[in-house]
């Protein structure tokens, strides 16, 4: 085989390998959109029916607003923030921080990668993957102030959290040259820390000054159970989310079609590493919500928990530690939930605790059942003291931003709707459908029936089962009368 032929032989290969680059991380996108098919069917499951298309409508907008802004200034600030706001010499230099001439270039908008380009095949695929995960952390808020925020107030803080806050975060301590990564040694492979635990706080912020919905305290302070019209929808939309996240955990990876697979901070690692404590983290969050509760809310949530928890160590931890560590996760979403509500905020999912709390014992888990372990040339090892001081920087990140523009909102009436509004629904007030019009032709039919004289119950026991059955046996199906339609 002559030089010319092995050439051209090579070059094809590397044309082979790149375009798989490409294929990997268009399907993980594709499949991290389950993630939000999973929250509209959670959160409208989980609203009382006169709200449900309200909540449905707030995730679809969310998802439509922060393509557009990611793609405006997200995906700049996570290429140029990753040292904002420290300076060359350590100290405070909030412009002279941000690489504007350097990485940053390749977030500009108007930059030769931001666009159809065929001598770049990575930029497009990586900015659509952060895209989803900025759009998953919107979702992750969204089901927190179902029921009485407004619509716009909702899109002004979702697009910050989304492409503002929590790619910062990302570019701190989700970045091989972030100054979290670099100073402490931050270790958040699969975003526990720069996802869950920012979106998590981020609710919180936001739930202070947004208020619990009307009818969920007494007046002496305990709290009514304002459970959601459809519990089976909100179960299934749990479990496409946690199909969705295996699209999400893939994309933690870089993808090298010639050699060996590194995470986001360029230590060696694989997809198998990922699925073991995936599936075992999931597994024990099912498990530890069981121990608490019986519900299967909690239990799904717990599911979500635990993968949460094992996502910072996903792929160092031996899988029995793994489900150990998930299972600690699910333990503490019933009791955390439990404590917010006692502390008068009303997270209508439990966004908080599934987010906020399993993203920071996430992180914190790495750092206690991992310390030591080395990181890639010019990061330092894991610690317990780096880990915590990150998890309190990115809960920070998230719970100040949050508060200051919710208390802005609010001071200016921006932030939650009317009291009618809510006691008649966001539905009837603000979507120009029905989600169950059957219900509403009903209930119109019989608007009156409660003012109706009423025949007594006779006075004799209800028959049993075997006399109902052979009831229903002597139903002639030929005699039932067809049902009229409606005229078109």
């Amino acid at each position: 085989m002559n030089d010319e032929v092995q050439a051209a032989i090579d070059a094809a290969l590397a044309g082979h390998t790149t375009i798989n680059l490409e294929i990997y991380y268009w399907w993980c996108t594709a499949l991290m959109i389950a993630i939000h098919a999973g929250f509209l069917a959670y959160e409208m499951g989980a609203s009382r029916s006169k709200h449900a298309l309200a909540s449905g409508v707030k995730n679809i907008l969310a998802f439509a607003f922060m393509i557009p802004t990611f793609y405006a200034f997200g995906w700049f600030i996570y290429l140029a923030g990753y040292n904002f706001p420290f300076g060359a010499d350590g100290g405070i230099d909030l412009l002279g921080s941000i690489d504007v001439e350097g990485d940053g270039q390749g977030g500009i908008p108007w930059s030769h990668g931001m666009g159809p380009n065929l001598q770049d095949q990575a930029t497009g695929i990586f900015w659509a993957a952060f895209t989803l995960f900025a759009c998953t952390t919107a979702s992750i808020y969204s089901g927190a102030v179902i029921e009485r925020i407004k619509l716009s107030a909702f899109i002004i803080t979702a697009v910050l959290l989304g492409s503002v806050v929590w790619i910062l975060g990302a570019s701190w301590g989700w970045h091989p040259a972030g100054w979290m990564v670099v100073q402490w040694g931050f270790r958040d492979v699969a975003a526990a820390g720069v996802v869950h635990t920012i979106a998590g706080f981020f609710a919180l912020g936001i739930l202070i000054p947004l208020g619990p919905r009307i009818g969920k305290y007494n007046a002496d302070g305990s709290a009514n159970d304002l459970r959601g019209h459809n519990m089976p929808l909100t179960v299934v939309g749990l479990m496409l989310i946690i199909l969705g996240f295996f699209g999400f955990l893939g994309a933690c990876l870089i993808y090298d079609p010639a050699g060996q697979w590194v995470n986001i901070y360029g230590i060696s690692s694989n997809l198998s590493a990922f699925v073991f404590n995936t599936l075992m983290g999931m597994a024990g969050g099912i498990i530890g919500a069981y121990l608490i509760t019986r519900d299967p809310f909690w239990m799904m949530s717990g599911a979500l928990g635990g993968i949460f928890s094992v996502a910072s160590g996903i792929d160092l931890f031996y899988p029995p530690l793994g489900f150990l560590v998930g299972m600690i996760g699910g333990i503490l979403i019933p009791y955390a939930a439990k404590f917010i509500e006692k502390m008068g905020i009303d997270d209508a999912v439990g966004a908080v605790a599934v987010h906020g709390v399993c993203g920071v014992w996430g992180v914190m888990a790495v750092g206690i059942f991992c310390a030591g372990y080395p990181g890639a040339e010019g990061i330092p090892a894991i610690s317990i003291l780096g880990q915590a001081k990150g998890a309190l920087t990115l809960a920070l990140l998230g719970f100040i931003p949050a508060l200051v523009i919710g208390s802005i909102l609010r001071m200016f009436g921006l932030l939650r709707v009317r009291n009618e509004v809510e006691l008649l629904g966001l539905d009837e007030a603000e979507i120009p459908s029905q989600s169950y019009p059957e219900f509403a032709r009903w209930e119109e039919a019989t608007a009156g029936d409660h003012d109706r004289p009423r025949r007594p119950a006779p006075d004799r026991p209800a028959p049993d089962a075997p006399v109902l059955r052979e009831r229903a046996d002597r139903v002639d199906p030929n005699r039932i009368p067809p049902v009229p339609r409606r005229p078109s």
